[in-house]
């Protein structure tokens, strides 16, 4: 191995070391030395320069063996990681664009709901074009990161743009089916454009696609914390200004809770790329945790639901509670998949998630029978058609889950297949929720 050689190895295991935020470049430059003559040494006694960094490497631990014993010596350094002062320039910078995106997509939401309550657009408008102020701007703030070529910003500009313009041309009144359709939907077809600019237009890459499954994951859970945060503080100031009224309360509601579900998706997002080195994959830890739970739960529920017969009676609320849980196990088999080393074999949760799936299969097809039953009795309409969809796309991509985790489990498939199943079948979920939004209003005549 040459010099230049030596160097470049020894700069990625820095680099590795240093990803650990236990680790500072003092502690980086101690344990380089540590490695440079144990390289030194063994070079000395006739090894090539190859075999005596390997083994040096091998003598110092594994890079997150390292990590993990400086993170225990010196806990206080992760804690100190997660506060925002004393950052160096580049992280202010990062800070600062992360802000004025954030009050961006505030004030404009303010500024509909004004328009909204001043009767300027009505809240039918309001509630339907609230999306297009919020993921949009988070796709804006990764175009701008990422700095992004200008003929990807416009093609992503122009797919928002089309989609605005022929939401709100459909003549749909606020108490139609439709109406409520496009608006559940918008925010799930608005994110992933917020994906396309997240992977920065890359969307042909499988590793691109799961970067931002990843993404999808730690960003619900910062927002889920961020948002656990705000209910708290909102109470206890609504508590305090009771002695002045409903008033002082309707401010609150008013002003600072649409400001804060939006500010607080860019917030969010800048929270998991600023402290990924801090907290790091926290959606397939909680997966490690709750899979087997949901996996008894859902087993349970499909021998249960199969004897007793009432799957025979799904109502539409039951229904879309059982869409999420079908989407949570999908979930969890992603980022229980993402976390695990590819080449290894199969282990024990892969035989709980096999279950998981297929139970959640079969809780399906009874799904399924009953909205055929419905579909046949009473008609089409947008809101099966659309539930409909949904659950026959989920069901292949169960049942295609299932079979990976089969031949993963007997040892004849890798798990980087299952991975690439999951980020290729991305695009069909675009493609039905695009349909749901842009075809499924004109189909039903807007009602």
């Amino acid at each position: 191995m040459t010099v230049e050689n030596s160097e470049t190895h020894i700069g990625q295991w820095r680099a590795a070391i240093l990803r650990g935020s236990a680790v500072t470049e003092a502690d980086a430059d101690e344990l380089e030395g540590h490695l440079r003559e144990q390289i030194a040494d063994l070079e000395k006694a006739g090894l090539t320069g190859e075999e005596a960094f390997l083994i040096s490497v091998r003598r110092l631990g594994e890079v997150d063996r390292l990590t993990a014993e400086f993170a225990r010596a010196h806990s206080d350094r992760l804690w100190k990681q997660l506060a925002l002062t004393q950052a160096e320039p580049r992280d202010r910078r990062s800070l600062t664009v992360m802000l004025a995106f954030a009050l961006a997509s505030a004030v404009l939401v303010q500024v509909l709901r004004l328009l909204a309550a001043g009767t300027v657009i009505g809240y039918p408008t309001f509630s339907l074009n609230v999306s297009f102020l919020i993921f949009p701007v988070l796709a804006a703030y990764f175009l701008v990161i990422r700095r992004m070529r200008w003929q990807r910003i416009a093609a992503a500009a122009a797919l928002v743009a089309g989609i605005a313009v022929a939401v709100n041309l459909f003549p749909m009144g606020m108490a139609s089916t439709t109406h409520t359709l496009v608006t559940l939907h918008l925010p799930v077809l608005l994110w992933f454009v917020v994906g396309f600019a997240y992977v920065g237009g890359e969307v042909r890459l499988s590793t691109r696609r799961m970067d931002f499954l990843r993404f999808s994951g730690e960003w619900a859970i910062y927002y889920a914390l961020i948002a656990l945060g705000g209910a708290v503080l909102m109470g206890l100031t609504m508590l305090v200004l009771t002695p002045f009224g409903g008033a002082a309360s309707n401010i609150v509601l008013d002003w600072v809770l649409p400001s804060g579900i939006a500010g607080a998706v860019i917030v969010a997002a800048w929270l998991v790329e600023a402290k990924k080195s801090v907290i790091e994959n926290l959606a397939p830890v909680l997966t490690a945790i709750f899979t087997p739970l949901f996996a008894i739960m859902l087993v349970v529920a499909a021998v249960a639901w199969a004897v007793a017969g009432v799957w025979q009676n799904f109502d539409r609320e039951l229904l879309i509670g059982f869409d999420a849980l079908l989407l949570v196990v999908v979930a969890l088999v992603v980022y229980g998949i993402s976390a695990r080393d590819s080449a290894a074999g199969h282990n024990a949760m892969d035989v709980i998630r096999m279950l998981a799936v297929a139970a959640a299969i079969i809780l399906d097809v009874l799904v399924l029978v009953s909205m055929f039953s419905r579909i046949g009795e009473y008609g089409f309409t947008a809101n099966r058609v659309a539930a409909l969809g949904l659950n026959l796309i989920l069901l292949v991509n169960l049942a295609v889950t299932l079979w990976f985790l089969a031949r993963l489990v007997a040892g004849t498939s890798p798990a980087i297949r299952l991975e690439r199943w999951q980020t290729g079948y991305l695009p069909v979920f675009a493609a039905w929720v695009l349909v749901v939004v842009l075809a499924l209003p004109p189909i039903f005549g807007f009602a």
